[in-house]
């Protein structure tokens, strides 16, 4: 079939080729075939012994005719259809023809492109050899393209960057090559294509010099690592600084506590309170620095603790209500009941933010008051913290600029009341790291009130709980003779916990209403006067709970007509407490509601304490503050000597109860002399000897070395005398330093 399929093919092709010798050898056979035919039946019929029949050859001639016709009628309608496709073939190779010249074109725009393209393209077969490569590779290869088809030149590799491969197998890579233009960076994209079916297929690189943006990213690198050595450098320098100022600091504000002390003049003690005052100033600029230089170096760490959210905000209140009363002005603050007991987050990064934001509003306001408003945000899981005040006020166009480092609202003001504008600018960026907002709303003359919105979840261990139990004051009439911010507070809260609330801030009037109603509970604020009269009236009609509001300490003398006070800013918990009591009887021995504060107490045995400090003045401090609380104290004055009475202490079988190591010692630090303490106890398997480091550096991974070296704990220069009370009470009481 194949061999007359191929014959066929041969045949056709040469009449295509040879049209006129095909015509001429068809029409002799025909005549041939024809004249011999003819021939034959007259020669055969002419015979004697033919039996021709006249009838029968007519019959015969007709059937033949027929068959003639026949077959003409055939050839005829197969010479139609044949015209009939080879004009639908002459339709379609012409449509080939334009076809293929638009595919010619299309081949040529393609050359064109890929030769004249800026990237360099070069195709390689399977054995490395290059069948094409576009002009700018020819370029950077100093060579014609004649010259580089099949060969295996390839660019010298100075360096070879990062390497990697996409999903679809494409490999991308960078290299530093040798040209003769100088060394660059390509950036190579290659992967295999197939040109021709039943080829093996080439390898295709596409590559871009990418010289200009290597280096200058390299640059950026540079530029970055150069900043990031500077902000090291600064953040060390800083530290240094501080650990150099916090030093004489200690001595300085220590010293002047310890003289306070002492029997002074009056003209003295308002010296020593002065120095004093000045040291805790400069520390606080110190503080606001350290803080600065950590957030400009990213090292701003945030915990996620559990932490009581009214006990903290109260603690703040608590904290400044010195600061606001001796400018009499109120301060108050408001925990709304929906909130949950617990919440995690930083508590003191939050607490830095507060004390910043309400003492900035108690140190800018005149008169009024200072209210911190805590309320659910817009957002789940989100707490607004809101700082409202009446004092100056910030203009429009400056409340954008206080948030920039070293800015306040405008000149006179930094004259009247200093600072170094620090303090808003580190606050806005603790803020935004944890991930809340901080907001201003202000008019000049009016107040301001800054809302800080942070996301704090609550506390697994807290979950679904709210505030401390509110009593049910459903239905019970309340008189609040008091005025001011805290006032309306006391007044919003009553309300939230159903008491119907009776504001006013007259005594008279409040003598009026005493008979209108019977009162559950009477609240009387100190400050509006006359307050022991309006006692005496208001016992006749609310004899149960007749509560005194007072700013003074409970040591002073409370008039007995008063069935409790209550010590403004006002505990949330202590006023529920107070109205849920059972009915009250006035006595003077009244126990009045005490206020929530540490206790201090005298260690009952005095503790054996190794210090070792190298300032003299330090050491003298120390010694001064642990012998006025009853301790026995041995001073070390270098590492190397405080090892040495650590082991001789520990040799003769009376081993220091704790020791307060100094960080920076010469001859042997205190993190080494901690490291050999720990190894000396883990050989001997003697006794674990708590021990403190004294740093005057706040910076983390300062804080990790003392952990790892083994440490308990540290406590940060100056020194803050009821930490360590606090922390020697309990190793007193325990024998143990829980850190």
């Amino acid at each position: 079939m194949d061999r007359t399929f191929r014959i066929k093919v041969r045949m056709r092709r040469f009449r295509r080729q040879y049209p006129r010798i095909a015509f001429a050898i068809r029409s002799f056979m025909i005549f041939s075939a024809t004249f011999g035919g003819a021939y034959g039946f007259v020669s055969g019929s002419r015979s004697e012994n033919s039996g021709y029949d006249p009838n029968t050859f007519a019959i015969g001639a007709s059937f033949l005719f027929a068959l003639a016709c026949l077959g003409l009628a055939t050839l005829s309608m197969r010479l139609r259809f044949v015209n009939k496709r080879m004009r639908a073939l002459a339709a379609h190779n012409e449509a080939l023809i334009d076809r293929n010249w638009e595919l010619k074109e299309a081949e040529e725009r393609a050359r064109n492109l890929f030769e004249q393209q800026g990237d360099l393209i070069v195709l390689r077969d399977h054995q490395g050899r290059i069948t094409f490569a576009n002009d700018a590779y020819c370029v950077l290869a100093g060579q014609e393209r004649g010259a580089l088809v099949g060969t295996r030149f390839d660019f010298d590799v100075l360096e070879q960057g990062d390497d990697a491969r996409e999903s679809n197998g494409t490999r991308i890579h960078d290299q530093r090559i040798t040209t003769p233009l100088g060394a660059r960076w390509i950036a190579w994209r290659e992967s295999y294509v197939r040109l021709d079916a039943g080829q093996p297929a080439e390898l295709q690189s596409v590559g871009r010099d990418v010289t200009d943006r290597t280096e200058t990213e390299r640059a950026l690198t540079d530029a970055r690592d150069q900043a990031d050595a500077a902000n090291r450098a600064k953040s060390r320098f800083l530290a240094m600084a501080s650990h150099e100022i916090r030093t004489p600091l200690n001595g300085i504000i220590g010293m002047g506590g310890l003289l306070l002390d002492t029997t002074l003049t009056p003209e003295q003690a308002t010296y020593a309170r002065a120095v004093k005052t000045s040291g805790e100033a400069l520390m606080a600029l110190i503080e606001e620095l350290l803080d600065y230089s950590k957030i400009e170096a990213g090292k701003l760490d945030l915990e996620q603790r559990p932490f009581a959210l009214s006990t903290l905000i109260e603690e703040i209140t608590e904290l400044l209500a010195p600061r606001a009363q001796a400018k009499t002005l109120e301060i108050a603050a408001y925990v709304d009941e929906r909130l949950p007991l617990e919440v995690v987050g930083d508590a003191a990064r939050l607490r830095q933010v507060l004390l910043n934001l309400a003492g900035n509003a108690i140190k800018f306001t005149a008169s009024g008051g200072v209210a911190l408003i805590v309320e659910p945000g817009i957002w789940p899981n989100e707490i607004s913290f809101l700082v409202r005040d009446t004092g100056i006020g910030i203009a429009t166009d400056a409340q954008q600029r206080i948030f920039r480092e070293f800015e306040q609202a405008d000149e006179r003001v930094a004259r009247t009341y200093g600072g170094t504008g620090l303090g808003l600018a580190i606050s806005e960026r603790i803020v935004k790291r944890m991930g809340g907002r901080i907001t201003l709303t202000s008019e000049p003359g009016k107040g301001s009130t800054f809302e800080v919105a942070v996301p704090l979840a609550p506390s697994q261990a807290d979950a679904g709980q709210t505030a401390f139990p509110s009593p049910d004051l459903t239905g019970k009439s309340i008189l609040l003779v008091a005025e001011g911010i805290e006032a309306s507070l006391i007044a919003r809260r009553l309300e939230r916990w159903g008491g119907q609330t009776c504001l006013v801030s007259d005594a008279t009037v409040a003598e009026a209403l005493l008979p209108e109603r019977s009162w559950h509970a009477v609240l009387v604020d100190r400050a509006i006067g006359a307050t022991d009269h309006l006692g005496e009236v208001a016992r006749a009609h609310a004899p149960q709970r007749l509560v005194l509001l007072t700013s003074s300490s409970r040591h002073e003398k409370i008039s007995p007509t008063f069935t409790g006070f209550l010590v403004k800013p006002l505990r949330a918990a202590s006023l529920a407490a107070r109205l849920a009591l059972t009915p009250e009887v006035a006595s003077p021995d009244l126990a009045p509601e005490p206020l929530p504060e540490t206790t201090r107490q005298a260690p009952a045995k005095g503790l054996s304490i190794l210090v070792a400090e190298d300032n003299e003045i330090n050491a003298l401090l120390m010694r001064s503050l642990l012998t006025k609380l009853g301790h026995r104290v041995v001073i070390a004055v270098h590492g190397e000597a405080a090892l040495e009475s650590w082991l001789a202490a520990s040799s003769a079988g009376t081993p220091y109860d704790l020791v307060l190591m100094d960080i920076q010692m010469p001859q042997l630090d205190g993190i080494e002399a901690t490291k050999r303490i720990r190894v000396h106890e883990a050989a001997t398997g003697g006794h674990h000897t708590p021990i403190l480091a004294l740093t005057a550096n706040t910076l983390v991974e300062d804080r990790y070395a003392c952990f790892e070296a083994g440490m308990n704990g540290f406590l940060i220069k100056p020194l803050d005398r009821d930490k360590l009370e606090e922390a020697l009470a309990g190793l007193a009481a325990s024998r143990h330093l829980a850190v």
